[in-house]
């Protein structure tokens, strides 16, 4: 069974075991036991509730529980940039116009922006590639939105991603290349293991404040502005299916897109709904029944499995093997909600 969890103390070696896989730009997931154990400890003082609005952060885990093995995290940050500032490019327009020359030309431009503050982000996901089948990424990605839909008074209005940015086998960021190395001098790999470190205070200390134009890059850099990594594709299309579009703002390192929406108007958390649960005596699910996720909404001990339920009436019929995964007892409601793929794609893989 694939379970879904808050993560614990002792899953830090597995975790970074997969941050050795994700390879260059998943900056909130970098090869640092130091930051990654912070980033747990942060995740356990915030279901304590020890941790202020600016930390807030959630980070859940995909448990393999016949393995007792972490393949997969996700997570969500309560509101950013309330530490320190939350840099975006946000895609613009410049005019330049004379009516005595007949000359009108509208100029696309970068301005460095500060848009998304206080907004809650989808982050952190990423699945190990022998895992890359079935609903494990739809597990993976949607638990979280469960979760928002559960416990929505601890989040945002408005709820961002910020996807991986295109680069090539070799690490390579046309983006980077053209623009923010210019500024930075170093490499890319450098920079996004800072910020994913932490230290983003050289973005406002070298970053340009004046708009930058588009027009100016290189045709490769001007080709990824809003274009996310191959491995990311599976991920964008799940996002939007969800309801989630790019709104003309991207990663100021690799030009990846950022998309966003209402938490309302987000399909998972409008769709989901609360069910009285019962257990079924059938010997096993139908092969070609749907496919639900289902949540038991417990904040402190929350869990998510993919299963085959079976809707009877007002009640959710439930294997007494998914009812010991939830750890609820038979009466007690679960949140569900069907597992869609987006058409044109197999299953959710990669990362954000």
């Amino acid at each position: 069974m694939m379970t879904i969890r808050p993560v614990e103390a002792g899953d830090l070696m597995d975790i970074m075991s997969l941050a050795d896989k994700t390879g260059a730009g998943l900056t909130s997931l970098p090869t640092h036991r130091d930051v990654l154990a912070a980033r747990i400890d942060r995740s356990l003082r915030t279901w304590q509730g020890a941790a202020e609005r600016a930390e807030q952060g959630y980070l859940f885990v995909l448990e393999d529980s016949e393995r007792r093995k972490v393949v997969g995290v996700s997570a969500i940050e309560a509101a950013v940039g309330l530490n320190e500032p939350w840099y975006n490019f946000r895609v613009g327009t410049l005019v330049h116009a004379s009516k005595s020359l007949n000359v009108y030309k509208a100029v696309p431009t970068l301005y460095l922006s500060n848009d998304h503050t206080g907004q809650s982000e989808l982050c952190t996901l990423f699945l190990d590639p022998d895992y890359r089948h079935g609903t494990n990424g739809q597990l993976l990605m949607k638990a979280r939105l469960l979760f928002m839909a559960a416990f929505r008074q601890h989040f945002a209005q408005r709820v961002i991603a910020e996807l991986r940015g295109y680069c090539d086998e070799q690490g390579h960021s046309p983006f980077w290349a053209n623009l923010g190395q210019h500024f930075f001098s170093i490499d890319f790999a450098r920079a996004d293991y800072l910020s994913g470190t932490g230290s983003k205070a050289f973005i406002a200390e070298l970053m340009p404040k004046h708009p930058l134009y588009v027009d100016f890059l290189a045709p490769e850099a001007r080709a990824v502005i809003g274009k996310v990594h191959p491995h990311t594709e599976p991920a964008r299309a799940v996002l939007e299916s969800e309801g989630l579009r790019y709104q003309g703002y991207i990663d100021i390192f690799d030009g990846g897109p950022v998309l966003e929406a209402e938490i309302d108007n987000i399909r998972t958390v409008r769709e989901s709904r609360l069910w009285v649960t019962a257990l079924s005596e059938d010997a096993g699910p139908d092969r070609d029944a749907p496919w639900y996720l289902l949540a038991n909404d417990d904040y402190p001990a929350y869990r998510v499995v993919a299963a085959q339920p079976r809707p009877e009436r007002d009640r959710l019929m439930i294997s007494a093997e998914i009812h010991a995964f939830l750890r609820l007892s038979p009466g007690r409601r679960v949140r569900a909600v069907p597992v869609r793929l987006p058409s044109g794609t197999a299953q959710t893989q990669g990362l954000l």
